[in-house]
Order: structure tokens, then sequence, then C-alpha cells
């Protein structure tokens, strides 16, 4: 694939934006990408990287990549015109929705902490286009960690929290008034672990059918290695080939 676009969101936070001379293969919300590092010795494995959108009329696919080691710091040094070599798209992603169920005042959340946003901007445009009102619920520590609310704010409303108060309302997500106000039919969620497991306790209490993205270290994206592997309640899943999104009845979370 070839780099169209990089945009500079932030000080750790780049989005690459990717097209191709062949048409992309469909992707689904949820799914992912293997990305090679190329330049970078000491980066043997593929980096796992959410997709963040993916444009069909324009041929491309976002991915927005978090700068935490030496593989991402490589990535968000490319340039524009650069060939980038990617496996995709992998996983299992969000599950369709009935449109009859989660149209009209029964909306559905999207709650996001982090680079754990990335899926949620394409399930909320894939939602919206269903008939569905996607609703989006994200967190993060101050209000320059925030990402992409504008393009959030296409598909849905946004409500925002932040840890130390600099946007939206102080606090986790799960401590954000929204939950108390609105009835939702369906949350998925992806970031932080003990956030998602928060989340799934509040959508457990409520009797809320739920779906989170799980971020477990991924290295070949295939099954073959066993490193992603959570346990579940049909055993040990890997979660890049079951995953990476899975309903919490199928984790052991709660228990």
């Amino acid at each position: 694939m070839q780099l169209r676009h990089i945009e500079r969101l932030h000080e750790r936070y780049v989005l690459l934006r990717l097209t191709c001379n062949d048409l992309l293969p469909d992707m689904r919300p949820g799914q992912f990408v293997e990305v090679r590092v190329d330049g970078s010795p000491s980066t043997f494995l593929r980096r796992p990287i959410s997709i963040n959108f993916f444009d069909r009329e324009r041929n491309e696919l976002w991915l927005l990549v978090a700068t935490v080691g030496n593989g991402t710091r490589r990535l968000s040094q490319l340039q524009a015109g650069d060939v980038v070599n990617c496996v995709l798209p992998l996983g299992n992603g969000f599950s369709s929705i009935d449109k009859e169920s989660h149209s009209e005042g029964n909306s559905v959340l999207l709650v996001g902490g982090g680079v754990g946003v990335a899926p949620l901007l394409y399930q909320g445009a894939y939602l919206k286009s269903c008939g569905a009102n996607p609703v989006f619920l994200l967190g993060a520590r101050t209000k320059k960690d925030l990402l992409m609310l504008d393009e959030f704010r296409k598909y849905g409303e946004v409500y925002v929290t932040t840890e130390d108060g600099s946007e939206g309302e102080q606090g986790f997500v799960t401590q954000h008034s929204i939950l108390q106000q609105r009835h939702f039919g369906l949350i998925q969620s992806c970031g932080p672990t003990p956030m998602m497991k928060a989340v799934a306790r509040y959508a457990n209490q409520q009797g809320i059918e739920c779906e989170v993205s799980l971020e477990n270290m991924m290295a070949c994206g295939l099954g073959a290695c066993l490193c992603c592997v959570e346990k579940t309640t049909e055993g040990n899943l890997c979660v890049c080939k079951e995953g990476p999104v899975f309903n919490i009845n199928r984790l052991l979370w709660q228990l």
C-alpha cells in the first residue's frame, strides 16, 4: 500500500491514510491490520493496528498509530508516497446490528479511551448508515489527549471525560452523567483493559448487551503464535483470530 497522507494529531499520535492501486477488500469495523515495519532493525514482528476508518469511495484506509516503541515510532516517521506492507483485514469485528431494534430512540453507546477510540470511528459510521443512533463516550487523561473529535461528531453525539477535568466531565467514562440520563440497547467499547472491565460491569449490572475489543499483545495476527490468548468460557482463545471483539458473556471478567 502507499501512504497518501500522514497527519500528526498529537505528540504521540499520527494518522496514516493509505491507498492502493488495486481495489481494497471490504473491511468490517473492529478488524485490524498487521503492518510490517521497515527501517527499524530492532523491530522483527509486524505491528497490529486497528482499522480507524475505511473510505470505499476514495479506496482509502486510515490507521491511528500511537508511538509507544521503536516500531510505531518508525511508522510515525513515514512520508507521503512511502510504501507500507500490510496484511488485511484480520480478525472478527463488531457484530452487525438489527436495524429495527437499534434505530430511533434505542441508541448504541460506543465507549473508548486513549488510542482505543480508533475502531469506534468506523463503527460509528457503519451504525449511522444502518439508521442507528451512535453515541460516543470518549475518555482521556487531558484535553490534549482527546483525538479526532470533529470526525466523531460527523456520525453521532460526542460526550467526553478527562481525568483532570480540562474537557467535558472530570473522571472516568463510567462516571459520566450520560449513563444515568439515557438508555442504551447496546454498548461497544475499546480501550485500556481496566476501562473496558468497568464498562463491562456497568453493562452487566444494567442488563445491556456489550461487546469489547481486546488489545492483547499480538504477533502473527493469524492465531499461530499463541501470544494473545485470552481465557474465555470456551477455553483459551486467540484474540487475533477469534476476536479481537468479544461479547462480554464469553469472557471471564465477571467471575
